[in-house]
């Protein structure tokens, strides 16, 4: 398969991302799909207040619309079961977002989905997932990235998926605060585990689909960089939580998503340090979590925010393919 596929996948889901986008968004302005601000949150926030959101939407039928094209034109084997796995965790995850979306900014309740509706949904994706791989007998190891080590996990194979499909989507959704912050990092990730589906033996399929979800997000970033016109919204964020995870879990490099997909590792764990801290002793140990807003509170605009965490998750994704690439 010739490498110009791979650019027509990135520049075929780039387009229709920009082409449906001037009518989605107005779409959704007219309906009044329009973001609430947190109260407690940056106060600088509160003018992106009736900024439509749900536009992840956007991505989702540009990655869906674009994997389904190239994945039957232009493959040289029959579809397998992996294709419709990749977009049945992304619109699973992605639907799950959208009801939260749609309760916030219909409902009026700003919290959406409460956290057990929301986990649950989350763990039933993770389990079907889990059991279409093991129908198809899908490997239940992990390898130790730049070595040969594999270690067999059986049935323990089922909680990693389950661990890495909940934690990643809800590390993704913690992400997603900033204008264009979310969309650039994992533009880079989904870059990066491309690359690595290709490289070595080429997985075809799962480098569609990652470069689609690349086009997708260049192609949102027209309308999300800053100052965005469209928000994602957890329709977004939690869809492509759960799509790096099983991309991750399909290219068999699990341990590496924690690199690559490193700045929402780092996110994550600000909130968590953020909340024992405060149970424990009373105190932050940031000005707010995420991390994100720590800095913006501490005087960054946000475009300066927004492009040191891209440049860090660009450092994490060259990080994560050279382990792979150089040194396995």
């Amino acid at each position: 398969m010739n490498d110009y596929v791979l650019l027509i996948t990135m520049t075929i889901s780039f387009l229709i991302t920009v082409l449906i986008s001037p009518i989605i968004i107005p779409f959704l302005r007219r309906l009044k799909f329009g973001q609430s601000i947190r109260e407690e949150g940056p106060k600088s926030h509160q003018k992106k207040s009736g900024t439509p959101t749900m536009g992840g939407v956007m991505v989702l039928l540009a990655v869906s619309i674009t994997t389904l094209i190239m994945a039957t034109k232009f493959n040289p084997e029959p579809v397998s079961f992996e294709v419709f796995l990749l977009l049945f965790v992304l619109i699973g995850y992605g639907l799950i977002g959208f009801l939260d979306d749609f309760i916030k900014v219909v409902m009026k309740r700003n919290l959406g989905l409460t956290s057990k509706q929301k986990m649950l949904g989350q763990i039933i994706i993770a389990i079907v997932t889990y059991l279409i791989l093991r129908t198809h007998g899908f490997p239940t190891y992990i390898g130790i990235p730049a070595t040969d080590i594999q270690i067999d996990l059986g049935w323990g194979y089922a909680l990693l998926i389950l661990f890495m499909l909940v934690g990643s989507s809800n590390a993704v959704n913690l992400t997603d605060g900033l204008d264009g912050l979310l969309a650039g990092t994992a533009a880079l990730a989904f870059g990066a585990f491309a690359i690595l589906a290709w490289s070595g033996s080429p997985q075809f399929e799962i480098t569609i689909f990652a470069l689609a979800i690349v086009g997708a997000l260049l192609g949102f970033l027209v309308f999300n960089a800053h100052p965005a016109k469209v928000f994602m919204g957890d329709t977004g964020s939690l869809a492509l939580g759960g799509a790096i995870a099983i991309v991750a879990i399909l290219t068999k490099l699990e341990i590496l998503l924690i690199i690559i997909g490193g700045v929402f590792v780092i996110e994550t764990l600000s909130v968590i340090i953020q909340v024992i801290s405060f149970k424990t002793t009373g105190k932050r140990v940031f000005k707010m979590s995420p991390l994100h807003h720590h800095y913006e509170l501490k005087g960054w605009s946000e475009w300066r925010v927004v492009t040191t965490f891209w440049t860090v998750g660009l450092i994490f994704a060259v990080l994560g393919v050279y382990i792979e690439v150089w040194l396995g």
